[in-house]
């Protein structure tokens, strides 16, 4: 196997597939994941209905990802992304639409229901398995040069949805986003995307040539820690995505020096990503997923130590998004590496389950805890899930080489 890639492969090779998902994957989180956080107040707020329930749809939309991915991911397997993901773009786009017209609060939750079939179909998961399909083994670095792209998601949402909304309002808003998932993301997995199928019965050694891949089955304990780490995780991310800035500003930090620290955890990914990319390709990506939550869990003991100020919550937004960084590479490299490329997309949907239910359940758990105790029993609580994660995957062992 070649370590260069040329203009061919990107153009007419499988790597085409990488610049095609970068794309979509911006439009994708950016139009229905990203939205409801600038979108859901002007909703409630126009239909009279309190934050909590509006935010719950969104809720209601993760949930519906972590139960049909496993669906998702088996046709990726069978289908290929160019069929599986243009479902889900077009799904988006019907969705988008709905929540514009619908006024019941029952509709509004069903909609939201669509809209989570189309989050399982068009984010991270579905592409990790994707280009699962068309790499097999070989998927690492392509899954890392993807997840370079999929960083900017919200850099490019928020002000996109922020101008829309100065200019129109959020009806207008869905609807052109709507239009984006119809005519460009679409056609671009449709078109787009290889058809190509890898063999995932072999890996590529360091000479080059193919040889038997040593994997585990995708069953027993392994499986159990893997799925048990990452869901654990889950509860990190979303829980801080929804609280963080917030436990910043009550922390007596200026909102705007608050909002320039939420601004570091996005460039903070990038660069971790691209080291992986660069530099530290050949680790075995257990260890790469060791050492993001070892460094995750010091950026909580620099905070619970120093307290919270301009520089300490920094530093922790910059720990944090690095880690995030690779943990987000390592959700699709680790099973590539313990389970093989062999229902690749299968894997992925039985593992994305759960993550996303403890996604959905994340934010209101820690929001229940810092009105009931404080906002450091939050972040304690939220530090525990990161040691549990870790614990998880210090137990595991590769299969021997």
């Amino acid at each position: 196997m070649r370590s260069s890639i040329t203009t061919n492969d990107w153009l007419h090779g499988p790597w085409r597939a990488v610049l095609v998902l970068g794309v979509t994957q911006i439009v994708s989180w950016g139009c229905i994941y990203y939205t409801p956080v600038l979108i859901v107040p002007l909703i409630v707020s126009e239909r009279g209905w309190s934050i909590a329930f509006g935010m719950g749809g969104f809720s209601a939309g993760l949930l519906t990802a972590g139960l049909v991915l496993p669906y998702v991911g088996r046709m990726i397997d069978r289908l290929g992304g160019h069929v599986v993901m243009t479902a889900g773009s077009l799904v988006g786009a019907l969705g988008l639409v709905l929540i514009v017209h619908v006024t019941h609060p029952v509709a509004y939750f069903a909609v939201w229901a669509v809209l989570g079939v189309a989050m399982a179909a068009n984010l991270y998961d579905a592409a990790f398995a994707t280009l699962g399909r068309i790499f097999g083994a070989a998927a690492r670095r392509p899954i890392t040069a993807l997840t370079l792209a999929g960083g900017f998601a919200s850099t490019v949402s928020w002000p996109a949805t922020h101008a829309l909304l100065e200019r129109f309002d959020w009806h207008a808003t869905y609807l052109i986003y709507a239009g984006v998932l119809a005519f460009v993301s679409a056609p671009l997995h449709a078109f787009g995307l290889p058809r190509s199928r890898a063999a995932t019965e072999t890996q590529p050694s360091a000479s080059g040539e193919a040889r038997p891949a040593r994997v585990m089955p995708p069953k027993g304990l392994a499986f159990a820690l893997v799925a048990a780490g990452f869901t654990a995780y889950a509860f990190v991310p979303s829980g801080l995505a929804a609280h963080l800035l917030a436990i910043f500003d009550r922390a007596g930090i200026a909102a705007s020096t608050v909002v320039w620290i939420g601004a570091l955890f996005g460039p903070a990914q990038v660069g971790a990503r691209l080291i992986e990319f660069a530099i530290v390709r050949d680790v075995h990506p257990l260890w790469i997923m060791r050492f993001a939550l070892g460094v995750l869990l010091v950026a909580f003991a620099g905070l619970a130590v120093l307290g919270v100020s301009p520089v300490t919550a920094a530093v922790f937004a910059l720990m944090f998004g690095g880690a995030n960084g690779l943990v987000t590479i390592s959700r699709g490299a680790v099973p590539l590496a313990l389970f093989g490329a062999a229902g690749y997309g299968h894997l992925l949907g039985r593992l994305a389950g759960p993550f996303l239910l403890m996604q959905a359940a994340a934010p209101l758990l820690m929001a229940l805890v810092i009105e009931r105790a404080s906002d450091a029993a939050a972040m304690a609580l939220t530090a525990g899930f990161a040691v549990v994660a870790l614990g998880c995957f210090v137990l595991i062992r590769k299969p021997a080489d």
